[in-house]
This record gives structure tokens, sequence and C-alpha cells, in this order.
């Protein structure tokens, strides 16, 4: 009997080690910690398009993990484009760097960017997943327009990462805007995605909505600022060093490009910005657009190209056809070293007009002005420009002739200007950069009404 309850205390003795033992493991169990989650450098196994079941994961980087376990975690709804989930897988974090992986289901309920704000181990972030239109730009070709042009930017969103969203889509507002320079990037710095940044197929996406933004006139538009990019691409080869080169133009989204609601497209770098706004499906501004070359005059291949001269040949045709008391009326009495209304010098035009005025031109010196100012209309899409290039021509009366310098506009610092109730174009020959013994060409095109669509603050 002795040695039964002898067996029995000992039992139960070893049930209360074995019980306290338990406990003490369950209390010293480690909390799972990171100290930094990087949702910018998410990866996702399947891309997502609107109005489409979506089963996925996503594969979230961070650092400084402590090798704890952790559970599976709860839905988090999806903000921005909604119907999304995601829910942390459960796991062992690293000791040190590693990567949570999250599920990702539901039904997306319109393009754009779906956001899901995450928090783990004491850290974080919210994650991006581009959800886009189901656009490509094959399915673009039959569209025309600003709807087009929405489509070709849905097609190339659909090819970037969370990370290259949030640079390309910026907010509509005048500190963004007005982000453009004469100068290249290095030396004033841009927003927006960089050109050398894409791949091929996204560069490609790039440059179709540059396209679609701008003319089909051969020497204008797209063939213009194909020249432009050329031009950068031969300063970059002939000693200009890595500061040029069309690598580095960027294009940025102010706003979301869609047919209802307003946004701008900007194309900008060294000597091209483009900088397109619309608003409910219409072009409603087209300036500033500012354009350059340096040299004047270079081959590329087996071309020769000369981006800007048909503007200059355009002044020059429309000066030889003044007689000489037109011609005086039309020098300024000033010199002029640079444009006026530079980068940076937005809305500060002239309060009064100088030169000589348009209703004392003939029918056929009116004709000859017309010439010139669609050269720069004609860099926009091609029905835009039609369109706006006739307003302009309406007010040719009220538009004003003005230059300085020499009538070639070969000359250093001969300068030409355009000035009407609401065309403003400048041109100047300046100095050389890359080729200091040569000359290159600057010109401006503004609106004094329309400049930013209006926008000044």
């Amino acid at each position: 009997m002795k040695k039964h309850i002898l067996i029995a205390c000992y039992f139960f003795a070893a049930l209360i080690l074995f019980s306290e033992c338990k406990k003490d493991s369950s209390s010293t169990q480690t909390t799972a910690t990171i100290t930094a989650l990087n949702c910018s450098s998410a990866t996702f196994s399947a891309t997502a398009t609107v109005n489409k079941a979506y089963t996925g994961t996503a594969t979230v980087p961070y650092t400084g993990g402590n090798a704890a376990t952790y559970s599976a975690g709860s839905a988090i709804s999806s903000t921005g484009v909604t119907g999304l989930t995601a829910t942390l897988t459960a796991g062992t974090l690293a000791s040190g760097a590693g990567s949570l992986t999250f599920s990702i289901s539901g039904t997306p309920t319109s393009s754009g960017t779906a956001s899901f704000a995450l928090s783990f181990g004491g850290q974080t972030c919210t994650m991006g997943l581009t959800v886009s239109s189901g656009a490509t730009a094959t399915s673009c070709a039959s569209l025309t327009g600003v709807a087009k042009l929405v489509c070709l930017c849905d097609s190339f969103e659909s090819m970037l990462s969370s990370s290259q969203i949030s640079a390309l889509q910026l907010s509509y507002n005048y500190t963004n805007i007005k982000t453009w320079s004469n100068l290249p990037a290095a030396l004033s710095p841009r927003i927006g995605l960089q050109f050398s940044t894409l791949s091929s197929a996204q560069l490609g996406a790039a440059k179709a909505i540059v396209k679609a933004m701008t003319g089909t006139y051969a020497n204008e538009g797209y063939d213009e600022v194909n020249q432009v990019w050329l031009a950068d691409d031969y300063l970059l080869a002939n000693g200009g060093g890595s500061d040029y080169g069309s690598g580095n133009y960027y294009i940025a989204f102010f706003g979301t490009p869609s047919v209802t609601g307003q946004f701008e497209i900007m194309e900008t770098g060294h000597h091209k910005t483009v900088a397109n706004t619309y608003k409910n499906g219409s072009l409603i501004a087209y300036t500033p657009h500012f354009e350059a070359s340096e040299p004047i005059s270079f081959t590329s291949g087996s071309n020769t190209y000369a981006p800007i001269t048909q503007e200059r040949d355009a002044f020059v045709a429309f000066l030889a056809s003044l007689n000489s008391s037109q011609l005086a009326s039309a020098k300024s009495s000033s010199s002029f070293s640079d444009l006026v209304l530079v980068p940076g010098q937005d809305w500060k035009f002239p309060t009064t007009h100088s030169g000589l005025v348009g209703s004392s031109l003939s029918a056929s010196q009116k004709t000859l002005l017309t010439n010139t100012i669609k050269t720069y209309t004609e860099d926009i899409d091609d029905v835009n420009g039609a369109t706006v290039l006739s307003s302009y021509v309406s007010k040719l009366d009220s538009t004003y002739v003005l230059y300085s310098g020499t009538t070639s506009m070969t000359t250093k610092y001969d300068y030409f200007r355009i000035d009407g109730p609401n065309v403003w174009i400048e041109f100047i020959v300046a100095g050389g950069i890359v080729f200091p013994t040569q000359t290159h060409i600057h010109s401006i095109w503004r609106d004094r009404v329309n400049d930013y669509a209006g926008t000044k603050n």
C-alpha cells in the first residue's frame, strides 16, 4: 500500500513539474519583430485587371528579422481601388533580411492602385498593387483623341511596379507642373519617371503617349521630339558627358489620366518640354512648350537633322517680306541674351505689346506670319493644333512682331518674338555649350491667358 502511495506521489510531482515547465516555455515565447518593412519593393505573382477575379501573392521584403515564428494575419481590405483583400501567410522570420508573403484575392472595382495598409513586427507601410484597365497599345489603336491617350496611359501603367507608379503619378499642383527647365536634368532636377530607368517595352509605351500628344507633320510634332532626343544623344556621344542623352528625359502624370476630370502629361528634359493639360476629354492647355537644339544641325546614322530650323526659316521668310518702314517698327531698341520667359519666369509677360502690329500687314505678310505660328501649333496633335492656330489667326490684327539683331536669325543673340492677345512665341540664337565655337537655338511657346491651364499657384 505504501509503495502505491509513493508511486502516486512521484507521478503527481512529475505532473506538476511538467505543467510548470510548459508554463515557463509559453511565457518566454519570442514576439516577431523587424526593423524595416519595404512596401515599395513589393513584388506580385500576377497582374490585376479591373472587374476580373484576382488571386495572387505579394512578397514584401523586410530587414532586421529576429527569427521568431508568426501566425497568419487577418484580411486587410484595399483602399483606392477597392474589392481586394490581403492576408499574411504564417511563417518564421529570418535572422536579418527576408520577405513576408501575403495572399491577395477579390475582384478590383476600378483601375488604378489598390493600397493595403500593412503592419507587422512594429513596422508599417502601404503596399500598392496596380490594377490595369486591360488596355494594351493594340486595343488603343481603334480609339481617337483623349480616349486613346488615356488608354495608352493605362497600358503604360499596367507595365509598371508600384514604386514606378508612385514616381509617375503625381498631384496636379503648381509646384509640380512648373518643374521643367532648359537645362539638363542633372543641373535642374525633373520629376516623374526617367527614360533610362525603363525597360524597352516600358520606354516604347511612354513614347507612344508622347506621340499621341504631338503632331504628325514632318519636322514638327513627334518627329521634332525624336530629333531633339537624337540631338541630345549626339551631345552624349561627342563630348557632352553623361548629363546629356535621351535617357535623361522624363515623363510624368499630374492627376489621373481619365476622360473625366483634369490632368496633365509632361515630357521634359534638356531641350524639349511638352506639357499638355486635359479636362473632361478635351485638351485645354498646351503651354509652356519649350524646344531647342544643340548642335543646330547634326548627323545620326545616315541621316542629317536640323530640328528647329523650320521655325527659323519661317521667321526669316516673314522678315524678308517687310519693307524698310515695317522693319524699323519691328526692330527692338533692346538686345537680348536669352528668352524673356525662360523657365522660372512664369506669368511675367510684359504689360504692353511692342513691335510691328499685325493690322499693318498685307494679306501675304499675314500668311507668312501664320506660317511661323503654325510651326508651333503643329507640335501638338493635328486636330487641336488646327483649332489653336485658327484661334491665334483670328487675333492676328492685334498680334505684334519684334526682332533684335540680324534678320538672318543665325548670329548669336538674334531674337524674334510673336506677341498676341494669347500667343507668345520667342526664338533666340544662343551660344554653344558643348560646342562653344558654335551657336544653338532656344525657343518657347507660351499663352498669355492659358499658360499652365491658367494655374498660377
